[in-house]
């Protein structure tokens, strides 16, 4: 199995310029920095102990920013090193004023490029978030003796059915890890199951993301409107909303629904569909003011979630409706906005379990049902019991990891 991961890959570098191309022409890629892929460095790596911290996305480096803040400050540590591999999670960073953090993107997980990006950054530590499991770096840390660490480990069902379908192979790229800390308790299962050497279970960490933005006016054209939000959401979960606000508009003066999709780019697809149920639709990017008569704002521009989860007074999450396992309804619950989802939430399981039990999420399972769960008063309180939970498991997770750190650092 080994060996054909390797052919394929192979295959696909051959066709890698014309793939890198394609995505750059598509804004998916940085047009100068895509090199990095190769691992060619656009920085340089300082003196001292390295330990790296890698990610997929967005979500992922946000997770793990209260672990830079934290690194930061210990002089043991002379640079940190955080890959990823899409180009809006290199934009996350530049936010942060950081002295001694630098990003890459990721390498092709090919054994040439392993290689040479290991031999070049000759991290102390590894630290990779989330379920990126890449077997060529997996393997070539171990042959250097760079200790590998999971954390915040997440795999779904399927995942794991996926990995189980080649047994030997599998528990070869999952035996290299030296500890994982898995998110959830199903994680934990499937972990044991793959052979993984050392597991310890300490909470999901995304429950200690915090918000550094300042904080957000409402804007003119939104007063005197009774707000909902439906976030994250995928096709024909937009007509599931829209059935949701015909039937509270006839009890609900002034309301306004706000769309955010997960996938922008179907914007004009969603306008379209709602319009031909009567309803007035607005894209955010058209910078109206006057939203008198309108029904449904759909927010088609990026990176604007947050601003518009801190006005919501309730948030229907997306992805639960349709078969999709959910998305993260931390950074909508942490404003204290009322959650509510479909039945689909495989993906963050224990976080909705953990929301319903302090009475913060409710499920729906129809239109009906979530046009009469929508409130429009936020719970101020909301964000503190987050946090308080956050705390716990930010401490915990850093006493383990500076345990780790210092006895790595010591082999070296």
């Amino acid at each position: 199995m080994f060996f054909l991961y390797q052919i394929i890959l192979s295959l696909l570098i051959l066709i890698s310029p014309i793939l890198i191309i394609f995505r750059i022409y598509k804004g998916k890629e940085d047009k100068i920095r895509f090199i990095e892929k190769f691992s060619i460095p656009s920085k340089k790596r300082s003196k001292g102990k390295l330990i790296w911290f890698h990610g997929a996305s967005v979500g992922e480096i946000l997770s793990i920013v209260p672990l830079i803040e934290n690194y930061e400050k210990n002089k043991s540590i002379n640079q940190i090193l955080v890959t990823s591999s899409t180009l809006s999670s290199s934009k996350i960073l530049k936010k942060f004023k950081f002295k001694k953090t630098i990003h890459q993107f990721y390498p092709i997980d090919h054994f040439f490029f392993t290689k040479k990006f290991l031999n070049y950054w000759k991290p102390n530590l590894a630290i990779f978030i989330d379920s990126e499991i890449w077997p060529n770096m997996f393997n070539e840390l171990e042959q250097k003796k760079i200790s590998l660490i999971l954390l915040n480990a997440r795999l779904t069902k399927k995942t794991f059915i996926r990995w189980s379908i080649f047994k030997n192979f599998s528990q070869k790229v999952f035996g290299k890890i030296s500890i994982t800390y898995p998110q959830n308790q199903e994680t934990k299962y499937f972990l044991k199951k793959l052979k993984v050497r050392k597991i310890k279970t300490i909470g999901n960490l995304k429950f200690a993301e915090h918000d550094t933005e300042t904080k957000t006016k409402l804007n003119p054209k939104f007063k005197n409107r009774k707000i909902w939000i439906a976030s994250s959401t995928h096709s024909n979960e937009e007509i599931f909303c829209a059935k949701s606000h015909l039937q509270l508009k006839k009890k609900v003066k002034n309301l306004l629904t706000i769309i955010i999709p997960r996938h922008v780019h179907r914007s004009e697809q969603i306008k379209s569909e709602l319009e031909s149920l009567k309803l007035n639709v607005i894209n955010h990017s058209s910078n109206k003011k006057d939203l008198k008569n309108t029904d449904i704002y759909i927010v088609d521009t990026f990176g604007e979630t947050k601003k518009f989860h801190k006005i919501g007074c309730s948030v229907f999450i997306g992805g639960s409706i349709i078969n999709r396992g959910g998305q993260n309804p931390l950074e909508a619950a942490r404003y204290g906005a009322k959650i509510l989802h479909g039945p689909n939430i495989d993906n963050f399981k224990d976080v909705y379990k953990t929301l319903s039990n302090l009475k913060i999420s409710k499920k729906i399972n129809n239109s009906q049902e979530l046009a009469s769960q929508i409130i429009f008063k936020r719970n101020k309180n909301q964000g503190d019991k987050i946090k308080k939970i956050g705390v716990k498991i930010l401490k915990e997770t850093i006493n383990d990891l500076d345990k780790l750190i210092k006895n790595e650092f010591k082999k070296t």
